[in-house]
């Protein structure tokens, strides 16, 4: 196949093949497994704090050492899908974050959860940039900013069973029994890895002798290195924002506004299935009217939600309130995996997708410490407001430093 050919793959009339959905299902339920395990350990905190005797402050750290593992297996696996392939790669990524995860469940002390956490965290920043790129080269260009949301909402259905199903399921198999869940994408590791062919595109320009690191690409001149600035400063906000918020909700509506556990489960469900709506909302209006305007439209809408949610008090008004703030704050994660794939040409897509949203993970894992803090000096009401100002440098960013490619051919 020639590389005229393979850029042409799925032109704008074209409808996916097996292939392209195929490669949709493995991306979608590896993200979804990532959202379970990390919305999971907000639940279970508690328990675990209680059993293995951890200060709030090592209960908090966590999830930031597992988003530094997350980091730091976006800089190793990234460029490695870049060089030997999407489907082998992601498969790795898989069984490396389900083995840890289970792991954890024989955690004896902090210093070892830490490590089984990190570990895990490899993984997990792995699989989001390969399922992205591996989906973005499978699809058609004029559904790429769906399939590529659809991938999004594989996250946001992990969160969401993790908030209906700990609350019922930790009574029953302890915060260990939890963890232990999280040994099932070893299997899929193994289904994917047997079922999930490479995409074309990847093939034919893996053929090609390279100039330079993939890594190299993301900085090669100063257009480029500009768009990467962008997007990393949209990829902190995407993930400091989210963190900040889902980390601690569950303790504002139960702590500052007394719901019991299964209340804070309930409205923080709502909470995830607007930013669920959100993410399949995004990927229907940016294959429809572009990217950057609708980027514009939901940073504007997280910046006015997020501020009006802080106000609230009545359950009822939470409830809507919560639902709509979603649909804006994460909405936006169903056009992160298009932007970096149309941004970046297939020798340095992955390397695009996982080093510049784990640098926003990176800054990310800050939300829910910074959160916290302000919460323990202003109240959380505070806490929550001031976070709306990280929009409005979204915002900018957006308007400043990104291009539009609606409809573009991959290069």
């Amino acid at each position: 196949m020639s590389l005229s050919e393979a850029a042409s793959i799925g032109a704008a009339g074209a409808a996916p093949d097996t292939g392209a959905r195929k490669a949709l299902i493995a991306s979608t339920v590896g993200y979804a497994m990532d959202g379970f395990d990390l919305l999971m350990l907000g639940f279970i905190l508690q328990a675990v704090s209680a059993e293995l005797h951890l200060t709030p402050g090592q209960a908090g750290s966590l999830v930031t050492w597992t988003l530094s593992g997350a980091v730091a297996g976006g800089i190793i696996f990234g460029p490695l899908s870049d060089r030997v392939g999407r489907v082998k790669v992601l498969t790795w990524t898989i069984l490396l974050f389900g083995i840890f995860t289970g792991l954890c469940a024989l955690a004896q002390g902090y210093w070892d959860l830490v490590a089984y956490r990190t570990i895990a965290g490899l993984g997990l920043g792995g699989e989001f940039g390969i399922g992205m790129a591996l989906v973005a080269e499978a699809w058609p260009p004029a559904m790429r900013a769906r399939a590529c949301s659809y991938v999004g909402l594989g996250w946001q259905a992990g969160v969401l069973a993790a908030a209906l199903a700990t609350p019922l399921l930790l009574p029953i198999l302890g915060w260990r029994g939890m963890f232990a869940v999280g040994l099932f994408p070893a299997i899929v590791s193994l289904i994917v890895r047997r079922t999930v062919g490479e995409p074309e595109i990847f093939v034919a320009k893996a053929r090609l002798k390279r100039d330079r690191s993939a890594l190299a690409l993301l900085v090669k001149d100063r257009a480029v290195t500009k768009v990467s600035i962008g997007l990393a400063i949209l990829c902190s906000v995407q993930n400091f924002g989210y963190y900040g918020l889902m980390i601690w909700l569950p303790n504002y509506l139960s702590g500052s506004l007394g719901f019991s556990l299964t209340r804070s489960a309930v409205w923080t469900s709502v909470t995830i299935i607007g930013m669920g709506f959100g993410i399949f909302l995004f990927g229907q209006l940016a294959d429809r009217i572009g990217r950057r305007p609708i980027f514009l439209a939901f940073q504007a809408g997280a910046f006015v939600m997020v501020l009006t949610y802080s106000q609230l008090a009545s359950p009822t008004a939470l409830l809507i309130g919560g639902a709509i703030m979603g649909i804006f704050v994460n909405g936006m994660l169903g056009g992160y995996g298009t932007l970096l794939a149309e941004l970046y040409p297939t020798e340095a897509r992955a390397t695009a997708q996982n080093v510049l949203f784990n640098i926003g993970r990176a800054v990310g894992g800050l939300g829910p410490l910074v959160v916290g803090g302000l919460a323990s000096s202003y109240g959380f009401s505070a806490a929550i407001a001031l976070l709306a100002t990280i929009y409005v440098v979204d915002i900018a960013a957006t308007a400043l430093l990104i291009p539009e490619r609606k409809g573009a051919a991959l290069e």
